[in-house]
Protein backbone atom coordinates (compact mmCIF):
# COMPACT_ATOMS: atom_id res chain seq x y z
CA UNK A 1 0.00 0.00 0.00
CA UNK A 2 1.29 3.39 -0.42
CA UNK A 3 1.83 5.68 1.94
CA UNK A 4 -1.42 8.12 0.87
CA UNK A 5 -3.63 5.12 0.73
CA UNK A 6 -4.98 4.90 4.15
CA UNK A 7 -5.26 8.55 5.88
CA UNK A 8 -5.80 7.33 9.11
CA UNK A 9 -2.12 5.47 9.20
CA UNK A 10 -0.19 6.29 11.99
CA UNK A 11 2.70 5.09 9.88
CA UNK A 12 2.25 8.11 7.38
CA UNK A 13 4.18 10.44 10.30
CA UNK A 14 7.52 8.82 9.59
CA UNK A 15 7.17 9.86 5.66
CA UNK A 16 8.40 12.93 4.59
CA UNK A 17 6.31 15.66 3.73
CA UNK A 18 5.65 18.62 1.56
CA UNK A 19 5.52 21.52 2.92
CA UNK A 20 2.13 23.51 2.41
CA UNK A 21 3.20 27.04 1.21
CA UNK A 22 1.37 28.02 -1.81
CA UNK A 23 -0.99 30.88 -1.57
CA UNK A 24 -4.72 31.13 -3.84
CA UNK A 25 -3.24 33.27 -5.89
CA UNK A 26 -0.15 31.11 -6.50
CA UNK A 27 -2.64 28.02 -7.13
CA UNK A 28 -5.26 30.58 -9.12
CA UNK A 29 -2.29 30.94 -11.82
CA UNK A 30 -0.71 27.50 -11.74
CA UNK A 31 -3.94 26.64 -13.13
CA UNK A 32 -4.27 29.26 -15.79
CA UNK A 33 -0.70 28.64 -16.61
CA UNK A 34 -1.29 25.14 -17.20
CA UNK A 35 -4.28 25.44 -19.31
CA UNK A 36 -2.86 28.18 -21.50
CA UNK A 37 0.11 26.58 -23.33
CA UNK A 38 2.83 28.71 -25.89
CA UNK A 39 0.46 26.88 -28.30
CA UNK A 40 -2.05 29.04 -28.62
CA UNK A 41 0.64 32.11 -29.67
CA UNK A 42 2.53 30.15 -31.64
CA UNK A 43 0.46 27.44 -33.21
CA UNK A 44 -2.67 29.21 -33.25
CA UNK A 45 -2.48 29.80 -37.03
CA UNK A 46 -1.71 25.89 -38.00
CA UNK A 47 -5.17 25.34 -36.25
CA UNK A 48 -7.16 27.63 -38.09
CA UNK A 49 -6.01 26.67 -41.16
CA UNK A 50 -6.78 22.95 -41.01
CA UNK A 51 -9.75 23.51 -39.31
CA UNK A 52 -11.58 27.36 -40.09
CA UNK A 53 -13.52 28.92 -37.39
CA UNK A 54 -15.05 25.43 -36.32
CA UNK A 55 -11.68 25.58 -34.38
CA UNK A 56 -13.67 27.54 -31.92
CA UNK A 57 -15.66 24.00 -31.26
CA UNK A 58 -12.67 22.53 -31.29
CA UNK A 59 -10.77 24.02 -28.49
CA UNK A 60 -14.56 23.92 -26.32
CA UNK A 61 -14.99 20.46 -26.92
CA UNK A 62 -11.60 19.54 -25.70
CA UNK A 63 -11.34 22.01 -22.72
CA UNK A 64 -15.00 20.56 -22.12
CA UNK A 65 -13.86 17.22 -21.63
CA UNK A 66 -10.77 18.09 -19.63
CA UNK A 67 -12.94 19.78 -17.28
CA UNK A 68 -14.18 16.74 -16.09
CA UNK A 69 -10.89 15.05 -15.48
CA UNK A 70 -10.36 18.14 -13.14
CA UNK A 71 -13.10 17.77 -11.41
CA UNK A 72 -12.73 13.72 -11.14
CA UNK A 73 -9.00 14.61 -10.39
CA UNK A 74 -10.38 17.28 -7.54
CA UNK A 75 -12.74 15.08 -5.79
CA UNK A 76 -10.46 12.20 -5.31
CA UNK A 77 -7.66 14.56 -4.00
CA UNK A 78 -9.89 16.05 -1.34
CA UNK A 79 -10.50 12.91 -0.53
CA UNK A 80 -7.81 12.17 0.97
CA UNK A 81 -5.38 15.02 1.66
CA UNK A 82 -2.66 12.68 2.43
CA UNK A 83 -2.31 12.31 -1.59
CA UNK A 84 0.78 14.33 -2.94
CA UNK A 85 -0.48 13.70 -6.35
CA UNK A 86 -3.04 11.48 -8.99
CA UNK A 87 -0.53 9.31 -9.18
CA UNK A 88 -0.23 8.37 -5.36
CA UNK A 89 -4.03 8.15 -5.54
CA UNK A 90 -3.68 5.49 -9.12
CA UNK A 91 -1.49 3.71 -6.42
CA UNK A 92 -4.01 3.51 -4.08
CA UNK A 93 -7.25 2.72 -5.92
CA UNK A 94 -5.76 0.67 -8.79
CA UNK A 95 -2.76 -0.61 -7.22
CA UNK A 96 1.04 0.02 -7.32
CA UNK A 97 1.52 -0.69 -11.17
CA UNK A 98 -0.40 2.01 -11.94
CA UNK A 99 1.70 4.53 -9.70
CA UNK A 100 4.74 3.18 -11.07
CA UNK A 101 3.39 3.60 -14.51
CA UNK A 102 1.39 7.20 -14.23
CA UNK A 103 4.58 8.47 -12.56
CA UNK A 104 6.96 7.60 -14.54
CA UNK A 105 4.86 8.02 -17.23
CA UNK A 106 4.43 11.44 -16.11
CA UNK A 107 7.95 12.27 -15.29
CA UNK A 108 8.69 11.40 -19.10
CA UNK A 109 5.85 13.64 -20.27
CA UNK A 110 7.64 16.92 -18.84
CA UNK A 111 10.99 15.83 -19.52
CA UNK A 112 10.44 15.75 -23.42
CA UNK A 113 8.40 18.46 -23.33
CA UNK A 114 10.84 20.44 -20.96
CA UNK A 115 13.68 19.18 -23.28
CA UNK A 116 11.53 21.06 -26.06
CA UNK A 117 11.35 24.28 -24.40
CA UNK A 118 15.30 24.37 -23.93
CA UNK A 119 15.49 23.97 -27.29
CA UNK A 120 12.71 26.50 -28.07
CA UNK A 121 13.88 29.19 -25.63
CA UNK A 122 17.28 28.92 -26.92
CA UNK A 123 15.24 30.15 -30.57
CA UNK A 124 13.32 33.07 -29.04
CA UNK A 125 16.80 34.56 -27.58
CA UNK A 126 18.53 34.53 -30.87
CA UNK A 127 15.78 36.80 -32.21
CA UNK A 128 17.39 39.41 -30.31
CA UNK A 129 21.06 38.00 -29.81
CA UNK A 130 21.75 35.77 -33.34
CA UNK A 131 25.54 36.01 -32.52
CA UNK A 132 25.41 34.25 -28.79
CA UNK A 133 26.26 30.59 -28.99
CA UNK A 134 22.54 28.87 -28.35
CA UNK A 135 23.66 26.19 -25.68
CA UNK A 136 24.37 29.89 -23.44
CA UNK A 137 20.81 30.66 -22.77
CA UNK A 138 19.78 26.98 -22.79
CA UNK A 139 22.38 26.51 -19.95
CA UNK A 140 21.43 29.22 -18.58
CA UNK A 141 17.76 29.21 -18.47
CA UNK A 142 18.36 25.15 -16.79
CA UNK A 143 20.48 26.44 -13.45
CA UNK A 144 18.42 29.77 -13.83
CA UNK A 145 15.29 27.60 -12.66
CA UNK A 146 17.43 25.37 -10.67
CA UNK A 147 18.57 27.63 -7.77
CA UNK A 148 15.14 29.18 -7.78
CA UNK A 149 13.12 26.10 -7.14
CA UNK A 150 15.43 25.36 -4.67
CA UNK A 151 15.35 27.42 -1.44
CA UNK A 152 10.89 27.05 -1.29
CA UNK A 153 8.34 25.32 -3.29
CA UNK A 154 6.83 29.46 -2.38
CA UNK A 155 10.17 30.48 -5.17
CA UNK A 156 7.95 27.93 -7.79
CA UNK A 157 4.74 29.40 -7.23
CA UNK A 158 6.23 33.00 -7.71
CA UNK A 159 7.52 32.15 -10.88
CA UNK A 160 4.58 30.67 -12.06
CA UNK A 161 2.24 33.78 -10.84
CA UNK A 162 4.09 36.02 -12.80
CA UNK A 163 5.18 34.02 -16.07
CA UNK A 164 1.36 33.29 -16.10
CA UNK A 165 0.06 37.09 -15.59
CA UNK A 166 2.72 37.79 -18.66
CA UNK A 167 0.44 35.47 -20.38
CA UNK A 168 -2.62 37.09 -19.47
CA UNK A 169 -1.53 40.58 -20.24
CA UNK A 170 -0.86 39.54 -23.65
CA UNK A 171 -3.85 37.69 -24.47
CA UNK A 172 -6.06 40.17 -22.90
CA UNK A 173 -4.26 43.07 -24.99
CA UNK A 174 -4.88 40.83 -28.52
CA UNK A 175 -8.29 40.60 -27.24
CA UNK A 176 -9.11 44.17 -26.37
CA UNK A 177 -7.02 45.17 -29.71
CA UNK A 178 -8.87 42.88 -31.68
CA UNK A 179 -12.33 43.64 -30.27
CA UNK A 180 -12.19 47.62 -31.15
CA UNK A 181 -11.11 46.57 -34.47
CA UNK A 182 -14.02 44.58 -34.79
CA UNK A 183 -16.26 47.78 -33.31
CA UNK A 184 -14.71 50.18 -35.48
CA UNK A 185 -14.84 47.70 -38.78
CA UNK A 186 -10.89 47.68 -39.24
CA UNK A 187 -10.32 47.10 -43.20
CA UNK A 188 -7.30 45.32 -43.30
CA UNK A 189 -4.77 45.73 -46.72
CA UNK A 190 -7.03 42.94 -48.43
CA UNK A 191 -9.50 45.54 -48.48
CA UNK A 192 -11.54 42.84 -46.01
CA UNK A 193 -13.20 44.50 -43.05
CA UNK A 194 -13.87 43.21 -39.44
CA UNK A 195 -16.89 41.47 -39.30
CA UNK A 196 -18.38 38.51 -37.33
CA UNK A 197 -20.10 37.12 -40.59
CA UNK A 198 -16.14 35.98 -41.09
CA UNK A 199 -16.55 32.99 -39.39
CA UNK A 200 -19.45 31.37 -41.54
CA UNK A 201 -18.82 34.17 -45.25
CA UNK A 202 -15.52 32.19 -46.17
CA UNK A 203 -16.37 28.33 -47.28
CA UNK A 204 -19.03 28.12 -44.14
CA UNK A 205 -18.12 27.16 -40.02
CA UNK A 206 -16.69 23.69 -41.38
CA UNK A 207 -15.06 25.02 -44.60
CA UNK A 208 -12.73 22.17 -44.74
CA UNK A 209 -14.99 19.60 -43.96
CA UNK A 210 -15.44 16.61 -41.46
CA UNK A 211 -11.40 15.85 -41.95
CA UNK A 212 -10.60 19.30 -41.39
CA UNK A 213 -12.74 19.60 -38.24
CA UNK A 214 -11.05 16.19 -37.21
CA UNK A 215 -7.56 17.74 -38.25
CA UNK A 216 -8.01 20.26 -35.53
CA UNK A 217 -8.13 18.39 -32.65
CA UNK A 218 -4.71 16.41 -33.70
CA UNK A 219 -3.20 19.76 -32.84
CA UNK A 220 -5.15 21.69 -30.24
CA UNK A 221 -5.50 18.88 -28.16
CA UNK A 222 -1.54 19.27 -27.03
CA UNK A 223 -1.98 22.41 -26.22
CA UNK A 224 -4.35 21.79 -22.89
CA UNK A 225 -1.16 19.49 -21.77
CA UNK A 226 -0.61 20.73 -18.18
CA UNK A 227 -4.18 21.39 -17.36
CA UNK A 228 -3.17 18.48 -14.62
CA UNK A 229 -0.68 20.65 -12.70
CA UNK A 230 -2.81 22.17 -10.51
CA UNK A 231 -3.63 19.17 -8.98
CA UNK A 232 0.83 18.14 -8.45
CA UNK A 233 0.19 21.62 -6.79
CA UNK A 234 -2.55 21.38 -4.66
CA UNK A 235 -0.11 18.94 -2.05
CA UNK A 236 1.56 22.01 -1.35
CA UNK A 237 -1.13 24.51 -1.34
CA UNK A 238 -2.45 25.98 1.43
CA UNK A 239 -6.08 25.30 2.63
CA UNK A 240 -6.76 22.75 -0.21
CA UNK A 241 -10.41 22.04 0.77
CA UNK A 242 -11.11 25.99 -0.72
CA UNK A 243 -8.43 26.76 -3.01
CA UNK A 244 -8.30 23.56 -5.28
CA UNK A 245 -12.14 23.77 -6.03
CA UNK A 246 -11.73 27.54 -6.91
CA UNK A 247 -8.80 26.92 -9.04
CA UNK A 248 -10.47 24.15 -10.76
CA UNK A 249 -14.02 25.85 -11.44
CA UNK A 250 -12.35 28.51 -12.76
CA UNK A 251 -10.99 26.48 -15.48
CA UNK A 252 -14.23 26.42 -17.86
CA UNK A 253 -13.93 30.47 -17.96
CA UNK A 254 -10.31 30.52 -19.22
CA UNK A 255 -11.14 28.78 -21.98
CA UNK A 256 -13.80 30.86 -22.79
CA UNK A 257 -11.96 34.00 -22.27
CA UNK A 258 -8.15 33.07 -23.11
CA UNK A 259 -8.72 30.47 -26.18
CA UNK A 260 -12.40 30.96 -27.67
CA UNK A 261 -11.99 34.78 -26.84
CA UNK A 262 -8.53 34.90 -28.52
CA UNK A 263 -9.34 33.04 -31.56
CA UNK A 264 -12.99 34.24 -32.11
CA UNK A 265 -11.01 37.79 -32.55
CA UNK A 266 -8.33 36.69 -34.86
CA UNK A 267 -10.26 35.05 -37.25
CA UNK A 268 -13.25 38.26 -37.16
CA UNK A 269 -10.65 40.66 -37.79
CA UNK A 270 -9.20 38.70 -40.37
CA UNK A 271 -10.93 36.03 -42.23
CA UNK A 272 -9.85 32.47 -41.25
CA UNK A 273 -8.55 31.93 -45.11
CA UNK A 274 -6.13 35.16 -45.04
CA UNK A 275 -4.18 34.04 -41.89
CA UNK A 276 -0.70 32.51 -42.85
CA UNK A 277 -0.28 29.21 -40.93
CA UNK A 278 3.75 29.48 -40.41
CA UNK A 279 3.16 33.19 -38.62
CA UNK A 280 1.74 33.97 -35.13
CA UNK A 281 -1.50 35.35 -35.23
CA UNK A 282 -0.56 37.36 -32.42
CA UNK A 283 2.44 38.82 -34.24
CA UNK A 284 -0.29 39.61 -37.41
CA UNK A 285 -3.11 41.23 -34.93
CA UNK A 286 -0.41 43.23 -33.32
CA UNK A 287 1.05 44.12 -36.66
CA UNK A 288 -2.04 45.08 -38.62
CA UNK A 289 -3.06 47.58 -35.36
CA UNK A 290 -0.19 49.72 -36.79
CA UNK A 291 2.47 48.14 -33.63
CA UNK A 292 6.31 48.23 -34.72
CA UNK A 293 6.86 45.84 -31.85
CA UNK A 294 4.57 43.59 -31.90
CA UNK A 295 7.15 40.85 -33.10
CA UNK A 296 9.51 41.75 -30.34
CA UNK A 297 6.72 41.62 -28.01
CA UNK A 298 5.60 38.65 -29.03
CA UNK A 299 8.58 37.22 -28.71
CA UNK A 300 9.17 37.73 -25.21
CA UNK A 301 5.91 36.54 -24.46
CA UNK A 302 6.21 32.93 -25.67
CA UNK A 303 10.33 32.78 -24.13
CA UNK A 304 8.62 33.30 -21.18
CA UNK A 305 5.77 31.07 -21.47
CA UNK A 306 8.18 28.21 -22.86
CA UNK A 307 10.29 29.23 -19.85
CA UNK A 308 7.49 28.64 -18.14
CA UNK A 309 6.90 25.07 -19.04
CA UNK A 310 10.42 24.22 -18.36
CA UNK A 311 9.63 25.34 -14.60
CA UNK A 312 6.86 23.22 -14.31
CA UNK A 313 8.65 20.38 -16.16
CA UNK A 314 10.98 20.63 -13.21
CA UNK A 315 8.60 21.07 -10.46
CA UNK A 316 6.23 18.26 -11.24
CA UNK A 317 8.60 16.11 -12.15
CA UNK A 318 10.97 16.56 -8.82
CA UNK A 319 7.33 16.16 -7.12
CA UNK A 320 6.27 12.92 -9.12
CA UNK A 321 9.90 11.19 -8.77
CA UNK A 322 10.05 12.49 -4.47
CA UNK A 323 6.66 10.25 -4.06
CA UNK A 324 7.58 7.24 -6.20
CA UNK A 325 10.94 7.46 -4.06
CA UNK A 326 8.87 7.55 -0.83
CA UNK A 327 6.92 4.23 -2.62
CA UNK A 328 9.88 2.27 -3.06
CA UNK A 329 8.80 2.56 -6.62
CA UNK A 330 12.29 4.69 -7.50
CA UNK A 331 15.56 4.94 -5.81
CA UNK A 332 15.62 5.62 -2.52
CA UNK A 333 17.91 8.35 -2.55
CA UNK A 334 15.76 10.45 -4.64
CA UNK A 335 13.05 10.81 -1.76
CA UNK A 336 15.18 13.25 -0.19
CA UNK A 337 13.82 16.38 1.22
CA UNK A 338 15.97 19.30 2.45
CA UNK A 339 15.24 21.75 5.63
CA UNK A 340 12.70 23.37 3.89
CA UNK A 341 10.62 20.37 2.79
CA UNK A 342 12.03 20.57 -1.11
CA UNK A 343 13.04 17.55 -3.20
CA UNK A 344 16.22 18.52 -3.85
CA UNK A 345 17.57 15.27 -5.31
CA UNK A 346 14.76 14.49 -7.33
CA UNK A 347 15.38 18.21 -8.63
CA UNK A 348 18.65 17.57 -10.14
CA UNK A 349 17.65 14.21 -11.30
CA UNK A 350 14.86 15.94 -13.78
CA UNK A 351 17.47 18.96 -14.62
CA UNK A 352 20.05 16.31 -15.59
CA UNK A 353 17.97 14.85 -18.50
CA UNK A 354 16.86 18.70 -19.43
CA UNK A 355 20.54 18.99 -20.35
CA UNK A 356 19.92 16.80 -23.22
CA UNK A 357 17.94 19.63 -24.89
CA UNK A 358 21.37 21.78 -24.63
CA UNK A 359 22.86 18.63 -27.17
CA UNK A 360 20.15 18.74 -29.32
CA UNK A 361 21.22 22.42 -30.24
CA UNK A 362 23.74 20.98 -31.88
CA UNK A 363 22.28 18.02 -33.38
CA UNK A 364 20.75 19.19 -37.06
CA UNK A 365 17.72 19.71 -38.59
CA UNK A 366 17.21 15.85 -38.83
CA UNK A 367 16.93 15.29 -35.14
CA UNK A 368 15.04 18.72 -34.84
CA UNK A 369 12.14 16.99 -37.19
CA UNK A 370 12.49 13.65 -35.23
CA UNK A 371 12.06 15.53 -32.24
CA UNK A 372 8.64 16.42 -33.49
CA UNK A 373 7.07 12.99 -33.36
CA UNK A 374 8.96 13.09 -29.46
CA UNK A 375 6.52 16.37 -28.46
CA UNK A 376 3.86 13.98 -30.06
CA UNK A 377 4.62 10.97 -28.09
CA UNK A 378 4.85 13.09 -24.86
CA UNK A 379 1.00 14.50 -25.73
CA UNK A 380 0.19 10.45 -26.19
CA UNK A 381 1.21 9.77 -22.53
CA UNK A 382 -0.15 12.84 -21.32
CA UNK A 383 -3.87 11.07 -22.42
CA UNK A 384 -2.77 8.13 -20.73
CA UNK A 385 -2.19 10.21 -17.67
CA UNK A 386 -5.62 11.84 -17.73
CA UNK A 387 -7.20 8.42 -18.75
CA UNK A 388 -5.73 6.66 -15.37
CA UNK A 389 -7.25 9.42 -13.62
CA UNK A 390 -10.33 8.80 -14.71
CA UNK A 391 -9.99 5.17 -14.02
CA UNK A 392 -9.14 5.80 -10.51
CA UNK A 393 -11.98 7.93 -10.10
CA UNK A 394 -14.43 4.59 -11.05
CA UNK A 395 -12.58 2.57 -8.66
CA UNK A 396 -12.99 5.17 -5.89
CA UNK A 397 -16.53 5.36 -6.67
CA UNK A 398 -16.91 1.06 -6.24
CA UNK A 399 -14.35 1.29 -3.35
CA UNK A 400 -15.10 4.39 -1.56
CA UNK A 401 -19.02 5.19 -1.94
CA UNK A 402 -19.16 6.98 1.66
CA UNK A 403 -16.81 9.24 0.91
CA UNK A 404 -18.50 10.05 -2.42
CA UNK A 405 -21.39 11.03 -0.48
CA UNK A 406 -19.60 12.64 1.77
CA UNK A 407 -17.79 14.81 -0.81
CA UNK A 408 -18.58 18.66 -0.98
CA UNK A 409 -17.01 18.62 -4.18
CA UNK A 410 -18.59 15.89 -6.43
CA UNK A 411 -17.79 15.58 -10.43
CA UNK A 412 -20.66 16.16 -12.23
CA UNK A 413 -22.11 13.35 -14.49
CA UNK A 414 -20.74 11.14 -12.22
CA UNK A 415 -19.79 7.78 -14.09
CA UNK A 416 -21.80 8.63 -17.30
CA UNK A 417 -19.37 11.49 -17.75
CA UNK A 418 -16.27 9.36 -17.45
CA UNK A 419 -17.67 7.12 -20.13
CA UNK A 420 -18.08 10.03 -22.43
CA UNK A 421 -14.56 11.22 -21.92
CA UNK A 422 -12.96 7.96 -22.31
CA UNK A 423 -15.06 8.14 -25.65
CA UNK A 424 -13.98 11.00 -26.50
CA UNK A 425 -9.92 10.30 -25.76
CA UNK A 426 -10.47 6.83 -28.13
CA UNK A 427 -11.56 9.64 -31.09
CA UNK A 428 -8.17 11.50 -30.29
CA UNK A 429 -6.29 8.47 -30.70
CA UNK A 430 -7.70 7.36 -33.83
CA UNK A 431 -7.88 11.42 -35.23
CA UNK A 432 -4.12 10.70 -34.87
CA UNK A 433 -3.76 7.92 -37.12
CA UNK A 434 -4.87 10.30 -39.50
CA UNK A 435 -1.62 11.81 -40.46
CA UNK A 436 1.96 10.06 -41.49
CA UNK A 437 4.25 12.08 -38.12
CA UNK A 438 1.40 11.28 -35.65
CA UNK A 439 0.34 7.59 -36.93
CA UNK A 440 4.28 6.74 -35.90
CA UNK A 441 4.01 8.32 -32.98
CA UNK A 442 1.50 5.93 -31.97
CA UNK A 443 3.48 3.32 -32.84
CA UNK A 444 6.32 3.92 -30.97
CA UNK A 445 4.39 4.76 -27.86
CA UNK A 446 4.21 1.63 -26.84
CA UNK A 447 7.33 0.53 -26.63
CA UNK A 448 7.66 2.61 -23.38
CA UNK A 449 5.48 1.05 -21.48
CA UNK A 450 7.12 -2.24 -22.29
CA UNK A 451 10.05 -0.71 -21.02
CA UNK A 452 8.03 0.44 -17.96
CA UNK A 453 6.89 -3.30 -17.65
CA UNK A 454 10.41 -4.81 -17.47
CA UNK A 455 11.45 -2.16 -15.46
CA UNK A 456 8.70 -2.75 -12.60
CA UNK A 457 9.30 -6.50 -12.64
CA UNK A 458 12.43 -6.08 -11.26
CA UNK A 459 11.22 -3.37 -8.65
CA UNK A 460 8.37 -5.60 -7.46
CA UNK A 461 10.72 -8.11 -7.06
CA UNK A 462 13.22 -6.06 -5.37
CA UNK A 463 10.39 -4.48 -3.10
CA UNK A 464 7.40 -7.40 -2.66
CA UNK A 465 4.16 -5.63 -2.13
CA UNK A 466 3.16 -5.36 1.44
CA UNK A 467 -0.48 -6.99 2.27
Amino acid sequence: MTPAADPTSSTQQAHPHLARNLANRHLQLIAIGGAIGTGLFMGAGKTISLAGPSILLVYAIIGGMLFFVMRALGELLLSNLEYRSFADVAGDLLGPWAQFFTGWTYWLCWIVTGVADVVAVAGYVSFWLPELAPWIPALGLILLLLVLNLPTVRNFGEIEFWFALIKLIAIAALIGVGAYMLITRFETPSGTQASISHLWSHGGFFPNGWWGFVAGFQIAVFAFVGIELVGTAAAEAKDPERNLPRAINSIPIRIVVFYLGALFVIMTVTPWDQINPEVSPFVAMFSLAGLGIAAHAVNFVVLTSAASSANSGIYSTSRMIFGLADSALAPRLLGKLNKRQVPVNALFFSCVFLLSGVALLYAGKSIIEAFTVVTTISALLFLFVWSIILLSYVQYRRKRPALHQASRFKMPGGLPAVVMVLAFFIFVLWSLTQKPDTAVALMITPAWFLLLALIYCFVRKRTPETP
